[in-house]
């Protein structure tokens, strides 16, 4: 079963634990091996195949991966959440961008113009349930990435976001969202900021990811709670409330993943 960022909104995108561990790694600040675990999380297995040099099918671990990147140039790593109509992040050709697309995510290299995308693989019975990832790197356009904020907007734009996701929910009938959906957000809610990002990554990232994440995860409750009776018109009207403020926590998310090669630049 493949799947991608959006079938659960409380956990941390692949695409983001790469591009934090990657820039820590790249940073010198964690040690190869370090940043290939923390990427790695609770899946069975990463392998990356395409990038330059490789034969037709050669695969090969994160910790040589990530080592070859760096050898190949890459001075940082970029986090891109494309959806339908929104290519948030992405810098072309099309066929990168709808190999992104499809899978909701994607890794841009900084400083070679080169990209991966996850294929994710879920198995196993529920309950037990683990995955094994491809990260297939192609070449990309070597243009500014489409529609990333600095850090500064996405945590203004989320002040909004956050209390307009919260008022929705309070004119919902928020119960009616099931207990596993509430259940997932109170788990959310826990976690904190200590998984987040990775080694040098500034505070203000960290509580922008955190919100953006809250954000997401509300409106996945707003989105699939259906509580109390409501018309075809009315679905339609929440609907539209919903899009924006995921583009937002979208936009937010990219920006803090981004920020400590952003900052690195700027300097």
């Amino acid at each position: 079963m493949l799947v991608t960022p959006a079938d659960n909104p409380y956990e941390e995108p692949r695409s983001g634990r790469l591009t934090a561990w990657g820039n820590a790694l790249l940073a010198g600040l964690v040690p190869p091996d370090d940043a290939a675990a923390a990427v790695l999380g609770d899946d069975e297995s990463h392998r990356v195949t395409g990038l330059p040099g490789d034969g037709p099918g050669e695969l090969h671990g994160l910790t040589w991966a990530l080592g070859r990147l760096r050898v190949l140039g890459v001075k940082g790593l970029r986090l891109a959440l494309p959806s339908a109509g929104h290519p948030l992040g992405l810098t072309g050709p099309a066929p990168f961008n709808e190999r992104a697309m499809g899978a909701g995510e994607a890794v841009l290299a900084v400083g070679v113009p080169l990209g991966l995308v996850p294929e994710v693989e879920v198995f196993g019975p529920a309950g037990d349930r683990s995955a094994t990832v491809l990260w297939r790197c192609t070449e990309v356009e070597d243009a500014p990435p489409a529609d990333v904020p600095s850090l500064h907007e996405a945590e203004r734009e989320l002040v909004d976001g956050l209390r307009e996701a919260t008022l929705l929910l309070t004119r919902l009938d928020v119960a009616g969202a099931g207990p596993a959906a509430l259940r997932a957000l109170e788990a959310h809610r826990r976690r904190g900021h200590v998984e987040l990002l990775a080694p040098g990554y500034p505070p203000r990232a960290v509580r922008v990811l955190e919100s953006a994440r809250q954000v997401s995860a509300l409106l996945a409750i707003a989105a699939g709670g259906h509580g109390a009776a409501v018309s075809a018109s009315e679905m339609a009207a929440r609907g539209a409330v919903l899009a924006p403020l995921r583009r937002t926590a979208r936009r937010a998310q990219v920006a803090a993943y981004n920020a400590l090669v952003d900052e690195r630049e700027a300097r």
